[in-house]
């Protein structure tokens, strides 16, 4: 394996349900994903990319087949040790921002630190830290009620990097978003990506989103399609 490789699936299938009501979202998917790597993952609905960011992100596991992250068969892990490594290596940005409604900016922000039982004032600080990041300081005190959809989308990108995480999941970060606030955004994963070297992984509908992406996988029925560095002729 390349030392550089963070996350490799091999054969990795995904049913749902049994017998004639079975349907297999995933049949035999080999990825390869290296330490720094921005990729879009793009493809139809029910091609399975969606499928696949779940198990990616430990929300759900594999039917068969073998996920390694830094070497370690997540699907040999237990619930809780899913759990561990969610928490620890792993940032989430979803395109309904999921932000809570009644908490302010910094206090969303600081929600996974909480769960790691960080002390308040190291919570604080580094919520604020990433706050600056996202280009929201002196936001601290709004609501998600008094933010924009893109200024949202900057709390919930602060939310899912506060924990210096490995890897950035990001499900149609700009789904909600008009264009031009979409390409924001995108630069600031972009930047993200090249200046701290989060490896990000994005599912994409908008191939000019995943035009910011260093590669582009594309699913096809449960299967992957294609797999190109961007510039590369398809």
């Amino acid at each position: 394996m390349s030392d550089s490789a963070l996350i490799r699936l091999s054969a990795i299938t995904k049913t749902f349900g049994r017998g004639q009501a079975a349907f297999q979202a995933l049949k035999g998917i080999d990825l390869v994903i290296e330490t720094g790597e921005f990729v879009a993952i793009m493809g139809p609905s029910g091609s399975g990319k969606s499928t696949a960011m779940n198990i990616l992100g430990c929300l759900d596991t594999p039917t068969s087949g073998s996920y390694e992250f830094e070497g370690v068969r997540v699907e040999q892990l237990s619930r809780n040790e899913r759990a561990l490594l969610r928490r620890h290596y792993l940032g989430f940005v979803f395109q309904g921002f999921n932000l809570l409604a009644r908490t302010t900016a910094l206090e969303n922000v600081e929600l996974p630190l909480i769960y790691r039982g960080e002390p308040a004032a190291a919570r604080h600080a580094a919520a604020r830290a990433a706050l600056e990041q996202v280009g929201l300081a002196g936001w601290e005190h709004h609501t998600p009620g008094e933010l924009s959809g893109g200024q949202q989308q900057r709390v919930a990108i602060a939310r899912a990097i506060v924990t210096r995480p490995h890897v950035l999941l990001a499900d149609e970060p700009t789904g909600n978003l008009d264009t031009h606030t979409g390409e924001e955004i995108m630069a600031l994963i972009s930047a993200l990506n090249q200046a701290q070297g989060i490896t990000v992984l994005m599912v994409t509908h908008e191939p000019d989103m995943a035009a910011h992406a260093k590669r582009v996988v594309r699913f096809v029925d449960g299967r992957v399609d294609s797999d190109r560095r961007n510039g590369e002729p398809a």
